[in-house]
């Protein structure tokens, strides 16, 4: 009949939108794209089935229906990453990207819009959880055929070693704002020669990521410049070490004492942070008329600071002695000792390496001779004057005036 031909008939897909059509096929696209990436992690099932709904409220929020199909592809390894990241599940944004071949930026771009539209809290990942996970995988921990015996290690050994590298790596403004993986591998390869310094020191860092069978970040070898120089300047502080030649690759073989008293030797080896080391506190060894440089810096007057690295004038260890005093000649023409050869002769704060080391700035055109000529009636701010004409007397006097009103 006429009413049957007319609701039956074939529509062609031209001419209808097929927005449920694509749609069906891209969720189902994705749904599959997401279990695949649960199962190559490893992933709990309860983990599979948390991404598999995040990733359908984000396809179905409007915000991501005409985003470009590279940023789609994303959305589902952003779903399965969130997942990892509210379980304190250890995975790094690094590891997604290398498995989906994707740019860290655009990742990173996406994790943050699909964060923000499902209105979704994510907790800052452990880095304990994220070292224990890392150690996981290196190869280390058994006895293979083109691994050496000397170079097969324990693994609860080095997981501990490594812990205690990365909370001292926390602690001096070595992972604030950078990257983990570096920084842990930096702090494991430490921990491995430390252990067994007699055979593992002529070792490489790139043999020992070949070794591991781990990849080798580029940043690695800055993180483990910057672990031996504040490895050195805590060697610097140990009593019995002062009268030997400490260097970045003698100072692996001292790690574990170093670690043992890790706050002492902060403290000692830099300044507090509203500290100021006086210009001639570097002088005191060289003075005759300053006794011990070790009694009259200020930073000797540290709470909890014990015999540990301090002895006293009676004492007359190597290399604390004041010229001044009737002290033998041997002791007076010994060895320097390893906090005068440059690591602590100056007490520097403790400050990030963004701070000590600052990037270049681009060199500005030099300006032109009527440009650069003072003419008087340059602008000059109030707080110029206050900086230039007042001096500390004055100050002072004005914090009083304005208590006083």
């Amino acid at each position: 009949t006429w009413p049957d031909t007319v609701c039956f008939s074939e529509v062609a897909y031209s001419q209808s939108t097929g927005q449920k059509e694509q749609l069906s096929r891209c969720l189902q696209r994705g749904i599959r794209r997401v279990q695949d990436l649960c199962k190559v992690l490893q992933l709990p099932a309860v983990f599979e089935e948390t991404a598999v709904s995040y990733f359908q409220r984000a396809l179905q929020h409007p915000s991501f229906h005409l985003v470009s199909l590279e940023k789609k592809e994303l959305l589902g390894g952003c779903c399965v990453f969130l997942t990892c990241r509210q379980h304190n599940w250890p995975l790094t944004m690094g590891t997604i990207c290398s498995l989906l071949y994707a740019k860290q930026e655009l990742f990173a771009g996406v994790f943050l819009s699909l964060q923000k539209e499902l209105g979704l809290s994510v907790p800052a990942l452990s880095l304990a959880d994220l070292v224990k996970t890392h150690l996981n995988s290196f190869r280390l921990f058994q006895h293979a055929a083109d691994i050496p015996a000397p170079f097969v290690e324990d693994k609860e050994k080095l997981v501990a070693r490594t812990l205690q590298m990365v909370e001292l790596a926390s602690e001096t403004w070595l992972v604030t704002g950078r990257h983990p993986i570096p920084v842990v591998t930096a702090a494991a390869f430490l921990s491995w020669q430390s252990l067994r310094p007699a055979a593992r020191l002529p070792c490489t860092l790139a043999r020992f990521c070949k070794l591991a069978t781990v990849d080798l970040p580029p940043p690695a070898r800055l993180r483990l410049k910057e672990l031996l120089e504040i490895l050195l300047r805590m060697a610097s502080q140990l009593a019995w070490l002062r009268v030997f030649e400490v260097d970045k690759k003698t100072v692996v073989k001292h790690i574990g004492d170093l670690l043992q008293h890790r706050i002492f030797l902060l403290r000692k080896a830099f300044c507090l942070e509203g500290e100021e080391e006086p210009p001639d506190a570097t002088q005191g060894q060289n003075s005759p008329d300053q006794g011990s440089a070790g009694q009259d810096s200020p930073g000797q007057n540290i709470p909890g600071q014990g015999s540990l690295g301090q002895s006293t004038p009676s004492q007359n260890s190597p290399g604390e002695g004041s010229p001044g005093q009737d002290s033998p000649p041997a002791l007076e023409k010994g060895r320097p000792s390893a906090g005068s050869r440059g690591h602590s002769g100056v007490r520097r704060p403790l400050l990030p390496p963004c701070l000590l080391h600052p990037r270049k700035r681009l060199r500005t055109a030099a300006l032109s001779a009527a440009d650069s000529a003072v003419t008087g009636d340059e602008p000059i701010s109030d707080s110029d004057i206050e900086q230039y004409l007042r001096g500390p007397e004055e100050i002072r006097a004005l914090r009083k005036a304005k208590a006083w009103l």
